[in-house]
């Protein structure tokens, strides 16, 4: 929603071009910060408060940028409205991993691309006729009025999706082999003992459900946060522990610079067209500077119409051609394909602005380039929460309860994620201004778009050696599950 503003903060409060890009370049910094600040509390008081609280805070800071006067209301406004709004990057695919089925993930996965996208296009698009009628003030006022949704959502349409079961005075073997999967011993330990014995002697077991165990009301389901058994230590580790795990196991690095490439494909032409279009010989208004987000819009919809359910069937059908056997891997195929589609949309864009083509010729090439980034984008997400989404149970002790959490170390890699991919565009964003005035736009953008083609082809070395890394890498894992599942419930 900022950039379309630059032009009348401009003229009104004097900020140069380079500032604002300046300013830019800094919420997407804050937006790794924000990743490492509120990850720890949904991990530890669940992902409810956090929702909450943060969209309430967005409500007062877009307050502040709307009675914005100086510099340092411009930076630290953008930096603080980007820490709590950091939630959209890492908590959704959190609550994705909760909640969904694997093959239910790539289009959940895509449906969440697709709405962040949705804001990112349609709102300078909103705000390009707010500022005629209304002044650029009244985009932030309109931002406070509709982000007051938000919160009042949360609050009362919006249940906790944490959960962590309590287990008590049941021994299970120490380690879960490949041919003992998690979910059948659950199954079995939640049996009675008659339905044990039927079970171990082969004998079908049908499913009872306890009548007498009271269902929650609706304001029970609801309770401002919900603690879960993670230790306090637990949490200081959380600040750190994602950098870790980063550059511990070779697929999230990767997808963490894949992801990152493709969300600076997205971000760096909204901040060039928001500058370079005002000028000669385009002399765009703001409205005409928001209708330039109508083709990210559509490629993105477009992208997300035909990756989504793609995704999830292609998966499918893979496994049914091994005899039903699944492997994340199969989720890359489809980046794969549409890899050449994102450098040949960057070319359009940064060539034809630097030759000053008729308008449509740039539009034109942001749809193409978002067409081809859901895929990349969804896929390097959906490969992550399918690969690293596991649960292992240990040795408990007879007379003793304990609280169960299917923790994984999906929180981990995408606060990593996130903080990367904000880093790859605060980088690019900042060297953008210098290398265009250097070379000229369409150098930058060739550039760009062959370091984004040679990242994207590093998928195939993870379609054929993707397997042998996780398992390589699978005492790693464990480590990093192992100790942050079993705690001593109090009774």
């Amino acid at each position: 929603m900022a950039t379309v503003t630059w032009e009348p903060v401009k003229q009104e409060l004097g900020f140069s071009y380079a500032l604002l890009n300046d300013s830019y370049a800094a919420g997407c910094a804050s937006l790794s910060i924000g990743a490492i600040i509120l990850v720890p509390f949904s991990l530890k008081y669940g992902r409810r408060p956090v929702y909450i609280l943060s969209t309430a805070a967005q409500c007062g800071l877009c307050a502040w940028l709307a009675r914005m006067q100086n510099v340092a209301d411009l930076m630290l406004s953008n930096i603080l409205t980007c820490i709590v709004g950091a939630l959209s990057e890492v908590l959704v695919q959190m609550t994705v991993a909760d909640v969904y089925f694997i093959h239910h993930r790539g289009t959940a996965n895509t449906i969440y691309y697709w709405c962040i996208n949705l804001g990112a296009t349609f709102s300078p698009l909103a705000g390009g006729y707010i500022i005629p009628s209304q002044g650029w003030r009244w985009v932030w006022w309109w931002m406070v009025i509709l982000l007051f949704a938000g919160p009042v959502a949360f609050t009362f349409c919006y249940e906790e999706t944490m959960f962590s079961r309590r287990i008590e005075g049941i021994a299970v073997p120490d380690k879960v082999t490949p041919e003992q999967p998690t979910d059948k011993m659950d199954t079995e330990m939640s049996l009675p003992d008659a339905d044990k014995a039927q079970a171990a002697h082969g004998e079908s077991t049908a499913v009872r459900i306890d009548t007498s165990i009271p269902k929650k009301t609706y304001w029970q389901k609801l309770p401002l946060w919900s603690t879960s058994p993670m230790p306090l230590s637990q949490m200081a580790r959380q600040t750190y522990q994602p950098l870790v795990i980063l550059f511990s196991f070779p697929a999230v690095t990767f997808m963490a610079l894949e992801y990152g490439m493709l969300n600076a494909c997205t971000t760096i032409p909204v901040t060039t067209y928001s500058s370079v279009m005002t000028l000669p010989p385009y002399n765009f208004n703001s409205q005409q500077i928001g209708l330039m987000g109508m083709p990210l819009f559509v490629g993105t919809t477009l992208g997300a119409l035909a990756c989504g359910p793609l995704s999830d069937s292609l998966v499918l059908y893979l496994a049914k051609r091994r005899q039903g056997i699944y492997e994340p891997e199969m989720r890359l195929w489809l980046a794969l394909v549409c890899t050449p589609l994102v450098p040949a949309g960057l070319f359009m864009f940064g060539i034809g602005l630097n030759n000053q083509s008729h308008w449509w010729i740039p539009a034109l090439g942001l749809g193409i380039s978002s067409f081809g980034i859901v895929p990349g984008s969804s896929s390097a997400l959906t490969y992550l929460t399918d690969a690293y989404t596991d649960v292992r149970i240990h040795t408990l002790h007879l007379n003793k309860s304990y609280q169960l959490t299917p923790y994984q170390i999906v929180p981990d890699f995408m606060v990593g994620i996130t903080s990367v991919s904000n880093l790859i565009s605060m980088l690019f964003v900042f060297i953008q201004t210098p290398w265009s005035q250097e070379t000229g736009l369409s150098w930058f953008y060739v550039a760009f778009g062959l370091i984004v083609t040679a990242i994207m082809l590093g998928n195939l070395i993870f379609i054929y050696f993707g397997k042998r890394f996780r398992v390589r890498f699978a005492s790693k894992y464990l480590s990093y599950t192992d100790r942050k599942e079993l705690v001593p419930s109090v009774m």
